[in-house]
This record gives C-alpha cells, structure tokens and sequence, in this order.
C-alpha cells in the first residue's frame, strides 16, 4: 500500500531559520525585497536566497513575482502575523538573556537576623542597586538559626549567619567580625566612662538580647568572671528595641558594636565594654549547588562593603 501524502508544513528536519523568518517580514512591513535588504546589511542575492529557503521549508509560496516584485500570497498573508509574534518573543527572550548577563534584571533573596537586616543590610543593597538598579530583592529576617535553615534547603539564594555555625550543609565566608558597647543615655551615671567593665555596671539595671543564645552566654560568662549576674530588667530580640528602650532611661544596653550604629542618636552614647566579645557573620550559600552569578556578584559587594 502507498504511503499517504505527508501533510502540509515544515518538515522534521528542515528548521526555519530566524534569519530567514526577519527577511521576511521586512518585506511584509517595507513592501520591497531591497528595502529589506538594506534594512537588515543583507545583499539581494542573500534576500532571495533566505526567502526561498523559507518557502522550500514550509511548503508553500509566501510571494508571487510580478514584473520583478514580491507579492503576498494569500498564505503569506496568512502567516505574517504568527511570525512577527514569534520574532517578538525572540527578541524579549535575547533581551531578558542581555539583562540576565549584564545584571540588569533577575531577583536575589536574602535571609539574615532581624538586627542584621534592619542595621547594615540597607546599606549594601542601596550600594548594589546603584550599579544594578533593575535587579530584585526579596529579604527575610529570620533567627539565626532559621535563616541558616533557608539557606541551606535553598529558599533564599544567600544569607548571613552569625558565627560559629554548623557549616555541614552551608558554605559561610567569614564578612565582618564586631566588639560589644555599653548604649545608654547621656545623662547616664556611667557615660562619663571611655571603657565599662561588669564591676563598674555592677547593679545597673541591663537591657539584652537573646536569652538562651550564645551571646547571651558571652555576656553572662564576663559577668561571672567578676564574681557578678547582670541585673537584667528588660530581655528584647532586636537592636532597634533595645536602643529604644535605653534612650526612654530604661537602663543600659549591651549590644554589637556594628549592629547599634544606626540607632546611635542623641541622647544615647556608646562606650566599649570590656571584657571584649566578638561578634563574626558571615555571608552563607548552600553548597548544594553552585549560586547563581547575580548572587555572586552580590556576594562581591558585600566583601567591598566591609573591606571599605
């Protein structure tokens, strides 16, 4: 038995060339195979060559000559409009791959502690949008230990994390490493003071962070290095609070000396407190897989900022 005849259209193995699809509209559009010619750099002999190619593709005359000109078919015609949407979609997907590779557009999301995002993460994104005004941010402030979480099951593409860290499932470079202060008012029996010790706070009431936290350790170690327990009377979460609470005259907050310096207004003061802790963060990936290259080049502006 014959084979039926294979339907009408482009053959399997015969692609249709963008190149040619171009040259084609810009006739449709100009209405003159040399207009279009000179429109695309293309010579005559190319124009005619890439628009019998597309016909021998797709089967059908897309124009008839008369008298040396190119005439629409009534399939040509036909076809015209799926073509200019099809070149359309081409020329977005060619200008969303500019954008991606110039960093001109794309999202980059972040998770980092509520202090840590809301003291210096402001500052390094305004610094990246600057060079790269159409990218994205979606930020999260999380716990530290969630935020470690998202990072590594990869539902942000980075993040910070204070150190140390369990660094099985993530890869954490070390950014920025802090001293503590003493915040209070400037009225304060102790602003006087360049350095404060827990002997010299004493039973000053405190304000903290972090209960049940390393840091809130640290703290409680330097004070029992002196025989003392600091006189706690309020416990908050953020930097932000804190300094809030110690400019009403609540007390004196302990807090990372990187972290305070945007709430550092009058009538608070700062004074180093001594014994030193440190405060180390660092700039996490998960080490599942490779971060993209916008997240690295966000990474690259986090290491300028805290190298400047």
């Amino acid at each position: 038995m014959p084979k039926p005849p294979a339907p009408a259209g482009v053959e399997p193995d015969k692609d249709v060339s963008f190149r040619a699809l171009r040259v084609f509209a810009e006739i449709m559009r100009t209405g003159s195979a040399t207009a279009a010619g000179k429109q695309l750099s293309l010579s005559q002999p190319a124009v005619s060559r890439l628009i019998a190619q597309l016909e021998a593709n797709v089967g059908f005359d897309l124009f008839y000559r008369d008298r040396g000109k190119l005439v629409p078919t009534a399939d040509g015609t036909k076809l015209i409009q799926e073509v200019e949407l099809t070149l359309s979609s081409l020329d977005r997907f060619n200008s969303l791959v500019r954008d991606i590779a110039g960093y001109s557009a794309g999202t980059v999301r972040i998770v980092a502690p509520p202090s840590f995002a809301e003291g210096v993460l402001p500052d390094i994104v305004s610094q990246f949008r600057e060079r790269f005004p159409g990218v994205e941010f979606s930020i999260d402030s999380r716990s530290v230990e969630t935020a470690r979480s998202m990072i590594a099951m990869r539902y942000v593409d980075c993040g910070f994390v204070k150190l140390p860290t369990d660094e099985s499932d993530i890869a954490a470079d070390q950014i920025v490493s802090s001293g503590s202060v003493c915040v209070m008012r400037d009225d304060h029996p102790l602003a006087a003071l360049d350095t404060i010790t827990p002997a010299a706070i004493g039973n000053h009431p405190l304000i903290l962070l972090g209960a049940g936290r390393h840091w809130r350790a640290q703290v409680d170690a330097a004070f029992a290095a002196f025989g003392l327990r600091p006189s706690v009377a309020i416990e908050t979460h953020t930097h932000g609070s804190a300094c809030a609470l110690a400019a009403k005259g609540n007390g004196m907050a302990i807090l990372n000396e990187l972290l305070v310096k945007p709430y550092l207004h009058a009538p608070l003061v700062a004074r180093r407190f001594d014994p030193p802790i440190l405060h180390e963060y660092a700039f996490a990936v998960s080490n599942v897989s490779r971060p993209s290259r916008l997240t690295l080049e966000f990474k690259e502006e986090v290491l300028r900022f805290f190298s400047s």
